[in-house]
């Protein structure tokens, strides 16, 4: 599909996706294709988070979002990216205190990860996946957004992650 006045670009899969104008010039087609592949990878590098670089990295993380919604919760004893887990994105050993990220994470947005920390850090003062664990969870407000994204991710690579991370509705 050309376009008449706009340049537009998007991801679609594994390929890159340019609209151009119809009228344009192929010297400008060059120009606007890698404008545009420029403009999505620094929009893409912004959206990553910052502690997908090491397991310090993701440590230093953990410690500003328990500051920001789970102020009572213990520092993990060692957190750890790791090769990406089958069935899940992430999991916790609360007798141990410790957390384990699945490498797939490495790539998505800085708030979906965000999302997966709070989880795994509310796991180390509630184990289970009660109201009491979700009254904790839901303090990070894009919980709901970061739970879709997961599921939309998992069902678009065909990946089977286990769906217990569901989120209830938020509670009174």
């Amino acid at each position: 599909m050309r376009r008449r006045r706009t340049v537009t670009a998007y991801r679609e899969g594994d390929r890159v996706i340019v609209l151009l104008p119809a009228r344009m010039s192929r010297a400008d087609e060059e120009h606007w294709v890698a404008e545009m592949l420029g403009r999505l990878r620094r929009s893409e590098t912004r959206r990553r988070s910052p502690a997908r670089a090491s397991d310090t990295a993701l440590l230093a993380r953990c410690r500003e979002l328990m500051r920001r919604h789970l102020p009572e919760c213990p520092e993990p004893a060692s957190i750890r990216w790791v090769p990406s887990m089958r069935t899940r994105w992430a999991s916790c050993t609360p007798s141990e205190q410790t957390i384990r990220i699945g490498e797939r994470l490495r790539e998505v947005p800085s708030w979906v990860l965000d999302y997966v920390l709070v989880h795994e850090l509310a796991h180390l003062l509630v184990p289970g996946h009660g109201p009491e664990f979700w009254a904790l969870v839901h303090r990070y407000p894009r919980a709901e957004r970061a739970v879709g994204y997961l599921e939309g991710l998992a069902a678009a690579a065909g990946w089977d992650i286990s769906g217990d991370d569901e989120l209830p509705e938020p509670g009174p």
